[in-house]
């Protein structure tokens, strides 16, 4: 059997995306989650392109999970007078946090964050529009901080702000949030991005909210602040998810430290059981260019090689020219890539005293699949905690996650190595259902005659956490089960 792609891809819509025929195109080349940023327009369209999606995904004949991205507070500077403004290094310009602050020119513009002026000191280096605007802080007068620029440049409305190494105050959830909380559970999202956390409190704030609201939505915690690195482990424990967010991020902390924190934020999250996503910039070029630059191909598959779960597409396919063809890059990359990953999996370093069955059986699988050999791995699963678990340990056996539950099924649209597959084990004992699952795999070409195979489930088969039993099979003619027995 050929080579599947371990590693999914999160893409996210825009307009680019909104033509006929492209979100099919793009689920077709490989997308397994999509991401609708509500940073961006009005929510309505954000509503519109959630049933297209539903709509797409059951037309394809795939499972496809959607990931609502909250704005968080954004810092931006406001709206100049002539819509932009040619600034030169040494020149005085003011930032002005006032509601009513008039329209900027060349020596002063309003910002969003009224709470700035309290937050900065004297010689604070401050970095607009992803950093291509330096200023230095010079005095605070009031709601006026004055600088001086510290390099030539042209800003335009609306760029965003960032103070180097962090530090502001400003929370993580805007009243805006709270309202789009509602909405992503109104639509069923899958995912639900915190942008901008400090701390874990950020994340159980904003799972709070959308319980309320009425939505199981995975928690996905954005890294983009100085802040959150030094509270990285609570962030992870309290978050389903983790995003290493690279564009404000490197902004804040600075270009060269980037990389290493990007593989401590992959490494300490899968150390944590938890799912993570690379992010930003991965394939900038193929806004314009049907086809990668050789840095960004070797940026996406460190990115994999270092065992991320997901990479994901920001503007490439929200407004780039060349949508279809990012995703079709991407998953080449990815494939690639994984070819390379070295599975032997260190079970010296796995964790010891394990608190959980379910996390218990999961690493008996793994030793197995590592030390005798099998085609897959079958996880019988209610709400996909399994199959995360399992998905922890870089096999080079794929783990067929089999559930009866669509919003499982898509919150494990993100799990590298996890292939969820819908499968309904009512009525039936544990070993029925592995009986059936096995024909299941082997009807639809996933498994054949031959092929060994490890089957994780619970004696009670509707029972979220209950996975408890370890079985090892082998598939016999017409998908039989063959010397089923319990581990």
């Amino acid at each position: 059997m050929s080579h599947r792609r371990r590693t999914r891809i999160l893409a996210t819509l825009g307009p680019a995306t909104d033509g006929p025929g492209v979100l099919d195109a793009l689920l077709a080349a490989g997308v397994d989650a999509v991401r609708l940023n509500f940073s961006h327009g009005d929510p309505s369209a954000q509503v519109a392109r959630a049933q297209a999606v539903r709509v797409a995904a059951e037309r394809v004949g795939v499972e496809v999970g959607i990931l609502a991205d909250l704005p968080g507070p954004k810092l931006r500077i406001e709206r100049f007078a002539e819509g932009r403004v040619r600034l030169q290094a040494g020149q005085r310009f003011d930032l002005v946090a006032r509601a009513d602050a008039p329209p900027g020119d060349a020596s002063q513009v309003g910002i969003s964050y009224l709470g700035l002026p309290g937050d900065v000191r004297t010689g604070d280096i401050l970095l607009l529009d992803d950093g291509l605007v330096q200023l230095q802080v010079e005095r605070v007068e009031g709601e006026r901080i004055v600088t001086t620029v510290l390099n030539d440049a042209t800003l335009s409305d609306r760029k965003g702000l960032n103070r180097h190494g962090g530090g502001l105050s400003l929370g993580a959830l805007t009243e805006r949030d709270r309202e789009l909380i509602g909405v992503a559970a109104r639509i069923g999202a899958d995912f639900i991005a915190v942008s901008f956390c400090r701390d874990a409190a950020d994340i159980e704030e904003a799972r709070a909210i959308a319980r309320a609201a009425g939505s199981d939505a995975a928690l996905v915690a954005k890294i983009e602040r100085a802040e959150a690195i030094a509270n990285l482990a609570g962030i992870i424990d309290a978050a389903d998810v983790v995003m290493v967010a690279r564009g404000d991020l490197g902004v804040e902390i600075g270009d060269a430290e980037l990389p290493g924190l990007q593989k401590k934020i992959i490494r300490e999250t899968l150390q944590r059981n938890k799912v993570v996503i690379t992010a930003t910039q991965m394939l900038q070029s193929m806004v314009d260019s049907p086809i990668p630059t050789r840095a960004e191909v070797l940026d996406v598959a460190n990115s994999v090689i270092d065992g991320t779960d997901a990479v994901m597409l920001s503007q490439e396919t929200a407004a780039g020219n060349w949508p279809v063809k990012a995703v079709e890059a991407m998953a080449r990359i990815c494939v690639g890539a994984e070819r390379q990953f070295d599975h032997d999996t260190d079970f010296e370093a796995a964790p010891r005293n394990l608190e959980r069955a379910d996390q218990a059986i999961a690493m008996a699988a793994m030793f197995l699949t590592e030390h005798i050999g099998v085609r897959a791995i079958v996880a019988m699963t209610e709400s996909g905690g399994t199959a995360r678990y399992l998905s922890r340990f870089r096999s080079a056996s794929p783990i067929y996650a089999l559930s009866r539950h669509a919003g499982a099924r898509r919150r494990m649209a993100l799990m590298r190595d996890v292939f969820p597959i819908a499968f309904d084990s009512r009525g039936l004992g544990s070993r029925e259902a592995a009986r059936e699952a096995l024909r299941v795999l082997y009807g639809q070409g996933l498994l054949a005659a031959g092929d060994r195979v490890v089957v994780t489930s619970g004696d009670h088969m509707e029972r979220h956490g209950a996975t408890n039993t370890l079985r090892l099979l082998q598939v016999g003619p017409d998908g039989r089960a063959e010397g089923l027995g319990d581990l």
